[in-house]
């Protein structure tokens, strides 16, 4: 198992790794090609790869904040012109998922899955396709969020299968409410997972995300697949470690 040594005074740790990757992980793949989209983040696609996936509501972030974040955008454009190279658009997209991450624990909205009944449908709704379109790794379900470890299996791309749960779970909503409209946003932000010991710093990272928002333990609704925690992976650590 790993180990790690340091100061929780300084915050300041050293890992000494040494667990074997999880069943059907991998990582970036240094020998394939990459495939770069932007939208309002930027998006990477290899074939094969894991990814860590975070989407939410619709109305998880105020305007007030989506405006923050439009003129964060145009700031970081103007000081970034083009040709940008990976290392700018990460440190970008990294800057982008801390503060909407925060924001997102504030619990703004309408927060559908704070409610018992949605999570659990949210929960058949992930789990529905695991084995036979995607393979999850982990996944938590927050009231305005959702955090997820994914693989694509070949010939499905990640963007289809992200947005049939989006589909799925706001018709189940909506139908509930007799409304209709988008419940998420339409963008997701992803990261390809690296190696193992990155991928470990995103399973606790996702593991102690209900522990961050002051989310009272029995509330938690989180999964790990089982076959990875008979490999020694598990939520272990309550800690956050940032992915």
């Amino acid at each position: 198992m790993e180990r790690w040594t340091g100061s929780h005074s300084t915050g300041v740790f050293s890992m000494s790794f040494n667990l074997d990757p999880p069943p059907g992980f991998r990582g970036l793949h240094p020998a394939l090609p990459v495939r770069v989209y932007t939208r309002n983040l930027p998006h990477w696609r290899q074939e094969g790869a894991t990814y860590f996936v975070t989407f939410n509501l619709a109305d998880a972030l105020p305007t007030a904040k989506r405006n923050e974040l439009a003129a964060m955008r145009r700031e970081w454009e103007a000081r970034n012109p083009p040709p940008r190279d990976e290392a700018a658009w990460n440190d970008y997209a990294r800057t982008v998922f801390r503060k909407v991450e925060k924001w997102m624990d504030a619990g703004y909205g309408e927060c559908w899955l704070a409610q018992p009944e949605y999570a659990v449908e949210f929960r058949r709704t992930i789990l529905n396709f695991h084995g036979e379109r995607y393979e999850l790794g982990c996944f938590v379900i927050m009231a305005n969020h959702c955090h997820m470890v994914i693989r694509p299996f070949a010939s499905y791309e990640l963007e289809d299968e992200v947005g049939s749960m989006k589909r799925l779970s706001a018709k189940f909503v909506n139908k509930r409410h007799k409304t209709t409209g988008s419940l998420w946003q339409a963008e997701f932000y992803d990261r390809i997972i690296r190696d193992t010991e990155h991928l470990y710093r995103v399973v606790q990272y996702i593991g102690a995300n209900p522990q961050r928002a002051g989310i009272a333990r029995s509330a938690w609704h989180r999964w790990i697949n089982p076959a990875w925690q008979a490999a020694g992976w598990d939520f272990d650590r309550e800690r956050s470690l940032g992915p």
